[in-house]
């Protein structure tokens, strides 16, 4: 379910990249949560329906008065930022710059593809977040919650085989935001209130944290599994819905039309070898004939994609990068260290990919060697790709410009050479490539904590992306720390950067938090205690900010004073407590309801 997105909501992030790997058990014992909470999303989408009617409308308008009064577009964001405030400091939601950037490319591109055909209005767009965020499970999934949230599991991105697939799974999703499912299901049995789903919602998220995983199970299979097979008609119904819309929206926004239908045939896969009917929430996508069949049939009607925009060596790249954030354990990332070092016959495209996740997952175990050996191998291949682009260009120059000979008989063409040998066309790689593989050099600098080698390694990020920009601040701190004399003007650099960028993203907590640690070397003590409050603040944590923006009062009454920090601070505070008292009075409305 997703209808729209803007470029500054790609803030609400997390600090973390990925739980160390000592937290690796913890990490484990949480992520049953964040799966119920995809499972509490589904049964929103199936316990609150009656039968359905016989004929499924699938262009559809408007929900109506009853839709306006049962579930507003107000009513359904208060909950989904009351589900989000549940789950953002779960350690299993990550903000990994590199792949939310990737994630957003392909959001942005279906976004701009709903908003242009008319599948989002404007109050949608206006009202709900249009939020997506990674969380780290293996799983092939993303889900959308209500408010205009999207989780984006990592296995999805590590086992989608292009991103055409990926968009075809996030496009679905999207469907189901701007033919706003939820609603339509709590409208179709009018007896259900935004409350009571509000409380099952967050029964089963704190369910969820209990360490017995029997307990969020029990509160799934109680009393669910009669509606769910009662209403499967009505759920069906929304599926090809969402399958319809999504696959236009894949189509227009410029992927692949045959991704939905590759995708069902991976998932198909997936659910087979997966599903042992704990998760009843794997019910809610039935991958029937009629689906499969429909998906191949509206992609054969779609136009062919361009060979040269399928960003298949980015995609390779992401998915080694899912994988190594997914499973952090020794056994697991030397397994893909010896994958990388076998030299098996692939592709560019795949091998590139091969030789990234083994440079990284080398970075992770601390073998800076092997990943040094591994980049420059990666370095070599991408030179040897880029001398075959340009000689394919010249021979096909070359070819163009040739005289054709004559044969000597009007009328009849040259005679064809007795073989012909087509060399697969090769197409130039895309930009992102070379920047992931010099961030993935920054990322082993910062490891081996050498300032000479942090210092060439930044230099050669010539971008302003997200992730360089992270990466330049996370350089300056490990600078600071390793007391290397460019530590200084790194840090200032970054200060005055991040200070920018978080004007322009205020709800970025990754940036405030890395704003926060380069302040603080430099002296600016005040400006670091801002940034962790308003690191606080945007992820939610009101408690937390308003903590640490009374410290900052208290820095400022004993003669630290920033007049400009300090006026600002004076008026967050007061924004924040007014929050939080309004927060308040609507949980004691809601109580007494």
């Amino acid at each position: 379910m997703a209808d729209t997105w803007r470029c500054h909501h790609s803030e609400r992030v997390r600090p973390r990249t990925r739980a160390p790997p000592e937290r690796t058990g913890k990490l484990n014992l949480l992520r049953p949560k964040l799966a119920t909470v995809a499972a509490a999303a589904c049964l929103v989408l199936n316990a609150f329906v009656a039968p359905a009617a016989p004929a499924a409308q699938l262009n559809l308008p408007s929900l109506g008065e009853a839709e306006s009064d049962s579930f507003s577009l107000d009513d359904e964001r208060k909950l989904g930022d009351q589900i989000m405030r549940q789950i953002r400091p779960d350690p299993a939601v990550i903000d990994d710059p590199v792949l939310f950037e990737y994630l957003l490319t392909i959001w942005n591109r279906l976004h701009a593809a709903a908003l242009k055909r008319g599948n989002i209005s404007a109050e949608q767009e206006e009202k709900l977040a249009w939020e997506p965020f990674l969380v780290n499970d293996s799983s092939f999934n993303a889900f959308a919650l209500p408010g205009g949230f999207m989780g984006v599991n990592l296995g999805l991105i590590a086992q989608a085989g292009s991103r055409d697939e990926m968009a075809s799974v996030i496009g679905h999703e999207m469907s189901h935001i701007s033919q706003r499912h939820i609603a339509r299901s709590m409208v179709a049995n009018s007896h259900q209130s935004m409350v009571t789903t509000a409380a099952m919602l967050l029964g089963l998220i704190f369910a969820a944290r209990s360490r017995n995983a029997d307990v969020p199970m029990a509160v799934l299979n109680t009393g669910q599994a009669a509606i769910a097979t009662g209403q499967l008609t009505f759920s069906r119904q929304m599926e090809t819905e969402a399958d319809t819309f999504g696959q236009d929206l894949v189509t227009d926004a410029g992927f692949a039309p045959s991704g939905m239908a590759d995708m069902f045939g991976r998932l198909e896969m997936v659910s087979r070898l997966n599903d042992n009917n704990q998760y009843p929430w794997l019910r809610s996508h039935p991958l029937t004939i009629e689906r499969i069949s429909a998906a191949r049939l509206r992609a054969r009607e779609g136009l062919p994609q361009d060979p040269a925009q399928s960003h298949l060596t980015e995609h390779s790249l992401m998915r080694a990068r899912a994988r190594a954030l997914m499973d952090t354990n020794d056994v697991a990332l030397r397994r893909m260290q010896e994958q990388a070092r076998l030299n098996s016959p692939l592709t560019d495209a795949e091998r590139l990919g091969t030789l990234y996740g083994g440079a990284l997952a080398s970075i992770e175990l601390r073998d800076f060697a092997s990943a040094a050996t591994l980049l420059a191998s990666a370095q070599d291949v991408m030179a040897r790709h880029a001398a075959l682009v340009e000689q394919q260009a010249r021979d096909a120059a070359s070819a163009a410009a040739a005289p054709r000979e004559a044969t000597g008989t009007a009328g009849i063409p040259p005679n064809a050479p007795a073989q012909v040998v087509v060399a697969p066309k090769a197409y130039p790689l895309e930009p992102e490539v070379a920047r992931d593989f010099a961030l993935l050099r920054v990322q082993a600098a910062i490891g081996r904590r050498s300032g000479p080698e942090i210092n060439a390694a930044v230099q050669a990020l010539n971008g302003r992306s997200r992730p360089e920009t992270m990466a330049r601040a996370e350089a300056a701190v490990a600078l600071a720390t390793a007391r290397d004399p460019a530590a200084g003007p790194a840090l200032q650099r970054s200060v005055e950067t991040l200070q920018t960028w978080v004007a322009e993203h205020p709800r970025d907590v990754l940036a405030w938090t890395l704003l926060a640690q380069c302040a603080e070397p430099l002296g600016q003590k005040l400006r670091a205690i801002r940034a962790e409050a308003e690191a606080h603040a945007a992820q939610g944590d009101l408690i937390g900010a308003i903590d640490r923006f009374r410290a900052g009062q208290k820095l400022t009454r004993a003669g630290k004073l920033d007049f400009v920090e300090a006026s600002i601070i004076d008026a967050r505070l007061r924004e924040l407590e007014a929050e939080r008292r309004e927060l308040m009075k609507e949980m004691k409305q809601t109580e007494r309801e």
